[in-house]
């Protein structure tokens, strides 16, 4: 019988089953513990990054407030125009965007004169990656990129700048009409912040396009269609220059204010006032933008929340009054189109007129207009000029000479009513000098008569007692430059030579000359050294008419809550009062000494603008001004003409200043303005006298 051995194999099975149940064991009481860290420990962290969301507060920009006359005529608005945007979100990549923009292209047209060689570049590189690729070696771009000494986007960067450097023109020629428009779209698409709508096209927009665009929306992500506003502005050429511009949303935010209005909450394509009245009231007209929260997570809008709903902005009052500065820029161009580049006038293209209240500082009237050479037709045309009357210097010849006789006044080196010789002046080693109306004979005349008659021979021996002289034939003249200071301070005090404080940019402070050679002291008290503005010229006669407080002109008049209703103003937020800047250091004898010479040159047989206002159906009183200037190496003459009425209780003041009015026989052309405009002024006060206008203004 055979002995069969019984094997042991089945003693090792629940060796193994046990150490396989046991490892199991072990797996699941680490997953366990696992679960626990993560739920317990980290549970409250975990959560908090699958809950964490963004939010992104976007702001949309408004209208800006609206601009009016003193009558309440709406000068600057807002028109409702079509407009088409596109949004994208943080995650949209550049294909995306690239698809919407094609697709865009074949349902809009749009302007390509924007587009740069470097979008066309950027453009090439999107549509040709293999051919970009291909223009850096493997050698190149390996070397790049095992560069330790700069980041793998610094990298990146290095080398997409290779590629744009040696893309060529002839690769950009292979990108069509087609292609071109669709970069002009795409370009718009780049230029702003995610989540903020950068505007498409909103100039131009069909009906057809605006229809077609938002039929095919669902197709075009991003895209929306809107109501955009534009600035319009009543009247084409009225004030247009001192009215001044708002930049498009394309221009966005000026280069060399960026950071100025960037740290006061603007955004990059923000349209701003860029000169003038839109810039000077920027703060004003710009509106309250309507800001919305976007809560957003990994990239996705989750939802968005109106937390401030905009307003446009706040309303602006001018003193203007607008039927009054039509009329006088009708005038203007009227009398300079009978003489402009005439022969006995060549040089002759410009004229300015200011009217302001004496008392009150408000510019009723700021006019300029200059005949010049349009550029495309060829054709002499006349443009707006309005912003020279505050920026632009001339010599105003012997309408200051109000001012030299109260610089004799306050200096105390002549007194009210003396008597001075008119006589020809005979300085040592100098051409004879005289009064136009007295070449050789000798007139004792007194200060009234020398500012009725405008004598000469009278102011210059009032600026050599200012110099410390008195006047001896043929004697030499003393070097004393305190003597310009001291006539300089004196004009300043009455607003000739410095900044009149107008709310507007860019006022020129005048052109004082720097040589202080005696023989220029004459010059100076007879208006041929120093020149000024217009609007010095209006500030200057206003001091003598309001008895000697010189008031800063302003053109704001007010500042109003915006209102939806269309013939009605909001609410007065601000309302400009007279500013006195100074009062000069003349008594009030004085100042009415001058004001009675004013009189004279109007109403007096020998004044020099006796025959345009003597007859006039209000008093008035001025000085006119006739300056020797050089154009183009050539002599030729400035004329200007300043004034006020009524006499006793000035209302209205004005200057009117022509420069190189003419060559040899005088057109008067000052004064013939200067004339109708008071007319105009006065026609117009009583058409409006009892009338809802006059108490609009008030």
């Amino acid at each position: 019988m055979v002995k069969i051995k019984q094997s042991n194999s089945h003693s090792h099975i629940p060796f193994r089953m046990n150490f396989l149940f046991f490892a199991v064991f072990i797996l699941f009481l680490l997953l366990i513990l696992r679960l626990g860290i993560v739920q317990i420990v980290n549970g409250k962290t975990y959560l908090k990054e699958v809950e964490q969301t963004e939010d992104v507060v976007i702001e949309t920009s408004v209208p800006r407030g609206k601009v009016f006359d003193r009558y309440r005529n709406v000068i600057v608005d807002n028109n409702p125009v079509h407009a088409i945007t596109y949004t994208r979100t943080q995650t949209t990549t550049q294909v995306e965007m690239l698809e919407v923009a094609k697709k865009l292209a074949t349902l809009i047209t749009k302007d390509t004169k924007s587009v740069q060689e470097r979008d066309m570049k950027d453009y090439w590189i999107v549509q040709n990656p293999k051919d970009a690729e291909r223009k850096i070696s493997k050698d190149e771009k390996n070397k790049i990129l095992n560069n330790e000494d700069i980041n793998a986007e610094e990298k990146n960067e290095k080398i997409y700048q290779l590629q744009l450097e040696r893309i060529t023109q002839n690769d950009l020629q292979s990108l069509t009409e087609e292609d071109m428009e669709i970069l002009a779209i795409y370009r718009e698409f780049h230029s702003g912040y995610a989540l903020t709508p950068q505007m498409v096209k909103n100039e131009g927009v069909t009906m057809e396009e605006y229809a077609k665009v938002s039929e095919h929306l669902d197709e075009l992500p991003g895209i929306n269609t809107t109501i955009d506003w534009k600035r319009s502005y009543a009247y084409e050429q009225t004030l247009r220059s001192i009215l001044g511009n708002v930049s498009s949303s394309k221009e966005g935010l000026p280069r060399e204010t960026l950071d100025y209005y960037l740290s006061r909450g603007y955004t990059r394509n923000d349209r701003v006032g860029i000169s003038f009245i839109e810039s000077q009231y920027e703060n004003v007209l710009q509106g309250q933008k309507e800001k919305t929260k976007n809560i957003t997570r990994d990239g996705s809008v989750l939802e968005s929340q109106l937390i401030q709903q905009g307003q446009r902005g706040k309303d602006v009052i001018l003193t203007i009054d607008m039927e009054l500065q039509k009329e006088i820029e009708r005038i203007v161009e009227e009398e300079l189109s009978k003489h402009v580049h005439t022969t006995g006038s060549p040089y002759l293209d410009r004229a300015f007129v200011v009217m302001m209240h004496p008392y009150t500082g408000e510019v009723l009237a700021l006019v300029g207009k200059k005949y010049e050479k349009d550029q495309q037709t060829g054709k002499i045309v006349v443009q707006d000029y309005a912003f020279g009357a505050i920026n632009t210097i001339y010599e105003a010849g012997s309408a200051v000479k109000g001012a030299t006789v109260l610089t004799g006044y306050m200096t105390g080196v002549l007194h009210p009513g003396e008597y001075i010789e008119d006589e020809p002046i005979y300085i040592k080693d100098t051409p004879k000098k005289s009064s136009w109306f007295n070449r050789n004979g000798r007139y004792n005349i007194n200060d009234l008569f020398a500012l009725e008659k405008s004598s000469n021979a009278y102011m210059w021996k009032l600026a050599l007692r200012i110099n410390g002289d008195q006047y001896v034939p043929n004697m030499p003249l003393r070097y004393n430059p305190e003597a310009f200071t001291t006539f300089r301070n004196h004009f300043a005090q009455l607003g000739l030579g410095v900044k009149t404080g107008i709310d507007l940019p860019g006022e020129h402070p005048g052109l004082i000359g720097q040589d202080t050679l005696p023989g220029y002291l004459l010059d100076l008290a007879i208006g041929q050294y120093d020149n000024y503005t217009p609007i010095q010229l209006v500030q200057y006669v206003s001091t003598i008419a309001n008895g000697g407080y010189r008031i800063q002109p302003h053109i704001m008049k007010e500042i109003r809550e915006p209102t939806n209703q269309t013939n009605t103003l909001g609410q007065i937020l601000y309302e400009k009062e007279a500013t006195i800047l100074n009062r000069i250091n003349a008594t009030s004898e004085q100042i009415n000494h001058v004001k009675q010479g004013f009189y004279q040159v109007f109403h007096s047989g020998q004044g020099t603008a006796y025959n345009e206002f003597h007859n006039a159906p209000y008093d008035a009183a001025g000085k006119s001004g006739t300056a020797e200037t050089y154009k183009n190496g050539e002599l030729t003459y400035n004329t200007t003409l300043i004034g006020y009425a009524p006499a006793d209780t000035p209302e209205i003041a004005f200057s009117t200043v022509v420069p190189w009015s003419h060559q040899d026989q005088d057109p008067y052309i000052n004064k013939t303005i200067s004339r109708r405009i008071m007319d105009k002024y006065f026609e117009l006060k009583k058409k409006r006298e009892g009338t809802s206008l006059e108490q609009k203004s008030e």
